[in-house]
C-alpha cells in the first residue's frame, strides 16, 4: 500500500455562492459544480436523504483541490460555529502565497479578519491567520527568499 497525495479537502459551507466567491477573488480555478444526491452517496457518507450542490476548485498549479459543499438536506441543525485557533479537529488551510501584506490587504478589503499580525517565523517564512466566509480559517505562508 502507498500513498499517493491528498485528493482534496472538503469544506461544508452554508452560503455556497459567497464561498465560492471568496475562494475565486483569492486566486482559486473553478474545476465544476453540480448536484450530488441519491442512494450511492448516502451511503458513502451515512446520511438519508442527502441533496447537496458541490463546487470543485482548484489551484493554479493543478497539484490540490477544494471542494465546498451546501447540504440543501439533510441541513446541519447547529448552524455553523465559530472555532479557534486551538480548538479540535481540522481547523484550517494552508496557502503558499507571494506577497503575503498584498494578499493580507486584499482580503481585509473585503471583510476578511486577520486573527493577529503577519509574522516572520525565524526569517524562513512570513505567517498569518485570517477568516474566511462562514468561520473558514486560512493560514497564509510567504517563503522568505
Amino acid at each position: 500500500m502507498k500513498i499517493q497525495r491528498i485528493d482534496h479537502v472538503g469544506v461544508i459551507v452554508n452560503d455556497l455562492s459567497a464561498a465560492k466567491e471568496f475562494f475565486l477573488d483569492f486566486g482559486l480555478e473553478m474545476l465544476g459544480e453540480g448536484e450530488v444526491e441519491g442512494e450511492w452517496v448516502e451511503r458513502i457518507i451515512g446520511l438519508n436523504d442527502v441533496r447537496e450542490t458541490v463546487v470543485m476548485l482548484g489551484m493554479p498549479d493543478g497539484e490540490a483541490t477544494l471542494e465546498l459543499v451546501k447540504f440543501h438536506t439533510p441541513s446541519d441543525e447547529k448552524g455553523i460555529q465559530q472555532s479557534f485557533a486551538n480548538t479540535l479537529g481540522i481547523r484550517h488551510i494552508a496557502f503558499a502565497v507571494e506577497d503575503i501584506e498584498s494578499v493580507v490587504a486584499k482580503l481585509k478589503k473585503k471583510g476578511t479578519e486577520l486573527f493577529g499580525e503577519v509574522q516572520n517565523y525565524k526569517n524562513a517564512y512570513k505567517l498569518c491567520y485570517v477568516r474566511g466566509p462562514e468561520g473558514i480559517i486560512l493560514e497564509l505562508a510567504e517563503k522568505i527568499r
